[in-house]
């Protein structure tokens, strides 16, 4: 693992006139390959016309981002070359787009760091579900060469149909949590209406916590977090959790008989407990992803229990959702930001952030 030197600007220039100058560069998180994470100087891509320059302030660290740097891959997106890293973002626009829409300079943004797209046009998908466009492209991924640049950058050019103008009574630091808690939002939504049920929520890390505060605000009637180690579980508990339980404690799990599950865990362990959970009849969402081959499932107790078992795959529109329910306060998820690292230290961020049993979400601070 190496750290390159990196920028320390901070904010954008201004002119004579107040309006902000195109910054030339800015410290970026870049993955290079398996173990070799830089934070480096990169210029700032000229923004089309349709495209806002965004001052980075707060990125949140996904596994996918961890994966990147831990094994140079996450599932089959291999990286072939550098990558600058990073999708859960909050910032401000510095420079309004040349065709005058999307937000204006100095508007407080998230961003959806998703790009439907339909493919070749010969593999089916709902119209009404883009997250599932074969063509679809994600900020900071490897999955179709050239890369997708994410934005662990402190200046990044984005299109405007990406950014959520944020109101200036929400927090930006907690906005760097609009993107985790959409596939959280979009999850418990698969389950459908969960009100006045009960929910077990399997792996506790940011997304199963950010499921159990969806799930609160949803009037679930009783939630149960379930986790490998304690610190997850006081977070779950901090947002909204009625009960927590020790991932090793099979006959506790299997005495929830939970109406709604949500399967965090990403692996096949927790994919069983959330079976064995699951009241007959019940629902297991499974938004956790889980190695690429075949897994060992519980297959015949899904079909003596008429479970029905769905995927759950990023979000669509949750994101406005997400964004309403944490101005309004019903969402309530800033327990789930444990740490936050200025960017010149991403390399302990990103070694803290693996460690579940220390951490939950890990944001790095690009404002200084």
């Amino acid at each position: 693992m190496t750290q390159a030197a990196a920028s320390t600007t901070a904010g954008a220039p201004t002119a004579a006139d107040g309006t902000h100058k195109l910054p030339v560069s800015g410290p970026a998180v870049v993955a290079h390959g398996k173990g070799d994470l830089r934070v480096e100087d990169i210029a700032l891509r000229a923004p089309g016309p349709d495209e806002a320059v965004v001052e980075v302030l707060y990125g949140g660290i996904c596994g996918s981002d961890l994966h990147y740097w831990l094994h140079g891959a996450a599932g089959e997106s291999v990286l072939k070359a550098p990558l600058v890293l990073g999708h859960e973002i909050s910032g401000r626009v510095v420079r309004a787009a040349g065709d005058g829409t999307g937000p204006a300079a100095g508007t407080p943004v998230a961003v959806h760091p998703a790009t439907p797209g339909p493919g070749d046009g010969t593999v089916k998908y709902p119209a009404g579900r883009p997250n599932l466009s074969p063509g679809c492209t994600y900020l900071g991924s490897a999955a179709r060469f050239p890369h997708t640049d994410g934005a662990f950058s402190r200046y990044v050019s984005l299109p405007v149909r990406m950014l959520r103008a944020l109101p200036d009574t929400l927090d930006v630091r907690t906005a760097a949590l609009v993107e985790p808690a959409s596939v959280a939002w979009h999850a418990v939504a698969r389950a459908g209406d969960v009100a006045g049920k009960t929910a077990l929520v399997i792996g506790s890390g940011p997304i199963g916590a950010l499921a159990v505060a969806v799930l609160k605000r949803a009037g679930a009637a009783r939630i149960v977090a379930v986790d490998m180690h304690a610190k997850p579980l006081e977070i779950a508990a901090a947002v909204g959790a009625d009960e927590v339980l020790n991932a090793t404690d099979a006959e506790a799990i299997a005495a929830v008989q939970a109406d709604v599950v949500i399967e965090s865990s990403g692996n096949h362990h927790g994919l069983a407990s959330a079976i064995q959970g699951a009241a007959r009849g019940g629902t297991v969402v499974m938004v956790g992803l889980l190695p690429t081959g075949a897994q060992p499932v519980l297959i015949s107790l899904a079909i003596t229990r008429e479970l029905d078992l769905k995927g759950s795959f990023r979000f669509n529109d949750e994101i406005d959702e997400v964004i309403t329910a944490l101005t309004d306060g019903t969402l309530h998820i800033g327990p789930v930001i444990t740490h936050d690292y200025p960017v010149t230290d991403a390399l302990e961020a990103f070694d803290i952030a693996r460690n579940s049993a220390q951490s939950g979400k890990v944001l790095l601070n690009f404002t200084g």
